[in-house]
């Protein structure tokens, strides 16, 4: 379930001449009956709406005056969400002769062609107020007062993302909530310039509309209408004519992403978080070893010396709007599938309660997902979506992962060999002739179809930096360190990032240097453990080189420095 709540404008969208029929409101009681939650947003005031609709306990929140007032139906409390303007304003506004006027809680509110005397009023008292229009009503409200910075105000109240509510309206003041929407939705009695702005137009008029629309949502979440709806889509690679990226659908598809070391994953994954954050999708990313810690905006739970907590991760992502790292290195790695196994569920229960996290990253998924892993149609979903798997080996996955991947991606050599291995896991036919790919390129296979096509990588702004942090400041686990041993192993020096590297190189002895250059570590090490190619390439070609002792050293350090922090 990604739309849990369904926030509705009132007259003209589920009401007619302040009336909600009696189909209207049996549809909005489905809905209720299914776990959403329903917003009213409106611009009347607060008794006005109560004279028409006094059972306003069918909502969990009401947003009244055009965004200025939360309403809660069931304590009655009510919550001003902005400064009124001052007495004088509505004053001055009699004053002026206009007619008719009502003051609320916040609003102040008249009609056409009355909004000449209202700027008047604003200019002559320097008041910084906002005039906002609902066919031919004029409503006048402080500045940046919305209905959707009410809708806000009632989602955070009830631990809700935008993305999941679904919005309703019919008129120009509608429009910047059903901009905010996952999905914005304009009855079929709306004004055309709304219509226009709208993901989806309902058939029927006014509550016909909204049953409709109900109806759709109870059906299939609206998945059919995900695929046009820009809120729902993010890019994922460029085709080779770079003419528009590649979309998916991130709470609804999945994807597998495999290839050697050093091959790209790391630049194509951290370019996709980055964009869900921009689109504001949650994030929560599984990292084994430490590879998201400095994401921009991520909360992180869990460290080298301290196993994450499930319960503390869901809380995060309860109270969170943001990415969640869930960083595993305090976890052993074969209690990591277990590990997992009590987290999915969690995640996927948070899921259905409030639609969060939007997306979860699972990194080196072959360890936490084996074949034998299966826990169960009763603790996770059928299909596991909204999910990005990243492996080295996608024939070790279990079969309940490879069986809900919608499309793949491989990146680096030999992309044949990963895209057979998937396909003769997965019982799918043998791709045919596979094109090469060249760094910053991958193969893209819609498993759903067999079709495959060479795309471009969109790498992420920040994921050169933060990986330049992590491997030249930061600290790799033991096993992903380097060591300086020597022939005999009479040496046991740890480097655990570069900088450390290049300085116990500067002090270690020719014998112990050359012992390792002479059997490719350097380079192995830095393709391997600190995942860059290029750097790897550059360190083999001195390692097979003639240059002596002195030269040798002093280029791969420079080969270092160049791309890293350098030492001291």
């Amino acid at each position: 379930m990604h739309y849990v709540a369904l926030a509705t404008d009132f007259d003209g969208t589920v009401a007619h001449h302040g009336e909600v029929d009696a189909d209207t409101r049996a549809a909005l009681e489905r809905l209720r009956a299914r776990a959403r939650k329903l917003i009213l947003v409106t611009g009347r005031e607060l008794p006005s709406l109560c004279r028409h609709m006094p059972d306003l306990e069918l909502f969990d929140l009401v947003v009244a005056e055009n965004g200025a007032l939360l309403f809660d139906p069931r304590t009655k409390e009510e919550r001003p969400l902005a400064a009124p303007p001052p007495e004088r304003f509505a004053a001055r506004l009699r004053e002026l002769g206009v007619e008719p006027l009502s003051v609320g809680r916040v609003i102040t509110a008249t009609w056409e062609p009355n909004e000449t005397l209202v700027l008047q009023a604003i200019r002559e008292l320097g008041l910084e107020l906002q005039i906002t229009f609902n066919k031919g009503a004029v409503m006048v409200l402080p500045g940046g007062v919305t209905k959707a910075s009410g809708l806000r105000a009632a989602l955070d109240a009830l631990e809700l993302a935008p993305l999941n509510c679904v919005g309703i309206g019919d008129a120009e003041n509608d429009m910047a909530m059903l901009d905010m929407c996952g999905l914005g939705v304009a009855v079929a009695n709306a004004i055309p310039s709304l219509k226009e702005r709208a993901a989806l137009v309902t058939r029927g008029e006014r509550g016909a509309g909204v049953a409709e629309l109900i109806d759709q949502l109870l059906a299939d979440d609206l998945a059919a209408a995900d695929r046009d709806a820009p809120r729902a889509q993010v890019a994922l690679v460029m085709p080779e004519d770079g003419r528009e990226p590649i979309p998916f659908t991130a709470a609804r598809e999945s994807l597998l992403l495999t290839g050697h070391s050093g091959g790209g994953k790391s630049s194509l994954t951290l370019g996709v978080i980055e964009r869900l954050l921009e689109r504001d999708f949650q994030c929560c990313i599984l990292d084994p070893e430490g590879d998201y810690e400095e994401l921009e905006g991520a909360v992180v739970e869990g460290s080298a010396k301290e196993p994450p907590k499930p319960d503390r991760v869901v809380d995060l992502l309860r109270k969170t709007d943001g990415h969640v790292v869930v960083n595993l290195l305090g976890v052993k790695l074969a209690d990591r599938p277990a590990f997992l196994g009590g987290l999915l569920p969690e995640l996927m229960a948070l899921r259905a309660r409030i639609g969060r996290p939007h997306f979860i990253v699972v990194d080196e998924a072959h360890h936490m997902l084996p074949a034998e892993w299966d826990p169960g149609g009763a603790a996770v979903p059928a299909e596991l979506k909204g999910i990005l798997f990243i492996t080295l080996r996608p024939e070790c996955l279990s079969p309940r992962v490879l069986d809900g991947v919608d499309r793949m991606l491989v990146v680096g050599d030999a992309p044949g060999e990963s895209l057979a291995r998937f396909c003769a896991a997965r019982s799918l036919p043998a791709p045919g002739e596979v094109p090469e790919i060249e760094k910053g390129q991958a193969l893209l296979l819609d498993a759903r179809d067999g079709a495959v096509q060479r795309v471009a990588v969109i790498p992420g702004v920040g994921a050169r930096r933060r990986h330049q942090r992590k491997y030249a400041e930061g600290r790799l686990r033991d096993d992903l360190s380097f060591y300086f041993r020597g022939p005999d192993a009479k040496l046991n020096l740890r480097a655990h990032n570069l900088t450390l590297f290049v300085h116990l190189g500067e002090g270690v002895d020719e014998e112990t240097w050359e012992f390792h250059r002479r059997q490719g570590d350097y380079s192995r090490w830095m393709q391997d453990c600190v995942k860059d190619a290029e750097l790897a390439n550059e360190v083999a070609q001195v390692e097979d080189s003639e240059a002596s002792f002195t030269e040798a050293r002093a280029a791969i350090h420079a080969a270092v420095e160049r791309r890293y922090t350098a030492p001291g």
